[in-house]
């Protein structure tokens, strides 16, 4: 007898369905299993995309109400915003009163972030640049340009400008230190280590007691770049000439810068003043070999005008008769280029003995000095 297909779905008589024998446990992945079962196998979900608007912004009309809330919102935020700013402008509470409202601070020697009252700056000096602000809004006030226009003061290095909220300004600057003397166009002035060229009354000059060597070589018609270089020579010059504490500076009268190669200065000597040729380097060590036969030197030529330390072993000793002496923008001649008259010693070995220059053989030095038409350069070891 044939079986219906239906009878395939039922287990045979006489045994029931909890007796089927159990289908052992896979340890495997079988792709063929899985082929046969596909209801083994869970199904891959889709994210689904949502739109950027609600859902009920997604009909016609929903997105005309939403484009009007929209359009609301911005309105209602840009009338805050000039409603904010209104505010600001016109509130009496941030405005500039009086020039009172203006704190004006600076470094003053020996008090810094002191008030400034008189130290080379008036308060008026610094208010003139902000007379255009006092009576209007804090918030208007143009900070850095008010800054630029006080840093174009010549006595101001740097200025910083600030806003204190509800009505005040508060302007805090830095003075010009003058370190030299500078004269210009016949008037003595000063200048500070970059050059910068700084006016004083005479009367004001010697209230402060300033006391600097006049120096020369730089002027306003330099650019400020070249004199802030030269300066710095000059700074280190006087630096190391007063590294001991001997204050010799206070002996220079004069100083010229117009050679970098030759730091030029000149001293009062027994009546007379005298060049020194310093060069660009070991200016203490040129200044004790000077300092140690000076007293020789000019007890053998009392005409002394100028002398050369630039060399390791001996020096160049110029007479006030020889023009080279007085000739500021030229170095003192080198031993090749000595006159012909001029006394020469060969080097000698290092020694703690100080030798005196020798005169000519021909002339005594002193006929040498009287007789101005034959200049006279003695060279001696030192």
């Amino acid at each position: 007898m044939d079986e219906s297909p239906a009878d395939f779905s039922r287990p045979p008589a006489g045994r029931s369905a909890d007796a089927r024998p159990l289908r052992p446990a896979r340890t495997t992945a079988d792709p063929e299993d899985d082929a046969g079962e596909p209801f083994l196998r869970a199904r891959r979900r889709v994210p689904v995309r949502r739109g950027l608007l609600p859902v009920w912004a997604r009909t016609r009309w929903g997105k005309i109400a939403f484009s009007a809330a929209v359009l609301t919102a911005v309105a209602a935020a840009a009338a805050l915003i000039l409603a904010a700013r209104d505010f600001f402008d016109h509130d009496p509470r941030f405005r500039i009163e009086s020039a009172a409202s203006i704190q004006t601070l600076g470094n003053s020697p020996g008090s810094p972030a002191s008030p400034l009252a008189g130290v080379e700056l008036t308060r008026a000096d610094l208010l003139s640049v902000f007379g255009s602000d006092v009576g209007h809004n804090l918030l208007r006030v143009p900070l850095e340009k008010r800054r630029m226009s006080l840093e174009q003061i010549p006595w101001v290095e740097n200025a910083t400008v600030m806003r204190l909220l509800p009505n005040q300004l508060r302007v805090a600057i830095t003075e010009r230190t003058p370190i030299a003397f500078v004269a210009v166009h016949g008037r003595i002035q000063m200048a500070d280590v970059n050059g910068v060229i700084l006016d004083m009354a005479p009367l004001q000059m010697a209230a402060r007691r300033y006391s600097f060597p006049v120096v020369s070589g730089i002027g306003p018609a330099d650019p400020l770049s070249e004199r802030s270089a030269r300066m710095h020579i000059y700074q280190r010059f006087i630096a190391e000439l007063d590294s001991t504490g001997e204050h010799i500076s206070a002996q220079l009268s004069e100083v010229d810068l117009s050679d970098p190669d030759d730091v030029r200065a000149t001293l009062p000597a027994n009546g007379s003043d005298i060049l020194l040729h310093f060069g660009q380097e070991d200016f203490l060590p040129r200044w004790h070999n000077y300092q140690a036969h000076i007293a020789q030197w000019q007890q053998q030529y009392p005409h002394l005008a100028s002398i050369d330390l630039r060399y390791e072993r001996e020096v160049v000793l110029k007479m006030a008769g020889d023009p080279a002496a007085n000739a500021d923008a030229h170095p003192a001649p080198k031993p090749a280029q000595a006159a012909p008259q001029a006394t020469r010693t060969p080097p000698a070995e290092h020694s703690s003995k100080t030798h005196k220059p020798q005169p000519a053989k021909h002339t005594p030095p002193q006929k040498a000095h009287e007789s101005p038409a034959k200049p006279h350069a003695g060279r001696g070891a030192a």
